[in-house]
């Protein structure tokens, strides 16, 4: 993925430079290619791995996370972020999670400072470092050239920078209105920012989602590439975490009854489930942008092979 980062744009009219021409191929073309790599990455069973590393490191993060929000004084972001979790998140799978943030929270884990708040920023980042592994898999990396010290720092400042976006996310959601209500009454447009805000919130936070897979998709893999905000696969996998997260909560709530098959640890098969068709969605974004890069590689006349094994430069 070494081009010329001048030319990579999304109104360039090559396929070559602009992702969206889809690397020169149909629809169907690109979909026969996602099929294939899908099954050769075994991406299905891929994302039951990152589903269970991320469950190990889910609860270590939120830890982190609360810590990180004591030490801004900032913790009454917490039921603003439980209420649009609630959004996408079934019942049972939330309230486990927020019965762990309100022991947390009332505990001593509010220094960030403390054994307790490191460790638990080390472990988190293991999820991070099994996403790091799995992409490198779906854009064919068949070694990562980095030493082990740089993928768990590339994973620890991720998982930092992942948490203070989480806080400036949550942030924007709650001051955004306050301030630009302020400015809208100084310039005489209250009710209509009012109306505003209403329609626009979740357009923002999907370009804020957009943005954190752009981020993950360009600094996991041990890959040479241009930086894009918006690519295909990125496009695919948060479009597809929200229908998924949607239509899975609409079918826990009222169709499938964990609780009476499997009693009091329904919220962790539910999380569990959650979490492995959230994993799946974020490797077939980058197979999808794996693929697109491969088609346009090709189209230019080089061998595929030396797209995804091109290391980082040092």
């Amino acid at each position: 993925m070494s081009r010329t980062s001048g030319m990579a744009s999304v109104t360039s009219s090559s396929a070559a430079y602009n992702p969206w021409k889809l690397g020169g191929l149909t629809l169907t073309d690109l979909g026969r290619r996602l099929w294939r790599e899908a099954q050769e990455d075994e991406l299905l069973g891929r994302a039951a791995q990152l589903s269970y590393y991320a469950l190990l490191a889910l609860f270590p993060a939120l830890m982190f996370l609360t810590a990180l929000m004591g030490l801004f004084s900032v913790e009454d972001f917490m039921p603003e972020l439980m209420r649009y979790l609630r959004n996408v998140l079934p019942t049972d799978a939330l309230s486990m999670v927020e019965r762990f943030l309100i022991q947390v929270a009332e505990g001593s884990g509010a220094n960030l400072l403390s054994l307790g708040a490191l460790g638990a920023l080390w472990a988190s980042s293991s999820g991070m470092t099994a996403i790091i592994d799995a992409l490198d898999v779906v854009y064919d990396v068949r070694q990562d050239s980095r030493p082990f010290w740089k993928i768990r720092l590339t994973a620890l400042l991720l998982t930092v920078g992942l948490a203070g976006f989480v806080i400036f996310s949550i942030a924007l959601v709650l001051y955004g209105p306050s301030i630009g209500r302020w400015i809208a009454d100084a310039l005489g447009v209250g009710m209509i920012f009012t109306w505003m805000w209403t329609v626009l919130q979740w357009p923002v936070v999907v370009t804020l989602m957009l943005f954190v897979v752009a981020v993950i998709y360009y600094t996991c893999p041990d890959i040479k590439q241009d930086w894009r905000w918006v690519t295909p696969g990125a496009v695919f996998a948060v479009a597809m975490w929200v229908v998924m997260s949607l239509g899975f909560k609409a079918y826990v709530e009222h169709f499938g009854d964990y609780n009476k098959v499997y009693g009091s640890i329904a919220g962790v098969i539910v999380l569990m489930l959650w979490l492995y068709w959230s994993g799946l969605a974020l490797l077939i974004g980058g197979e999808i942008n794996a693929e697109i890069e491969d088609a346009a590689t090709e189209r230019q006349g080089r061998p595929p092979t030396g797209l995804h094994g091109a290391p980082h430069p040092a």
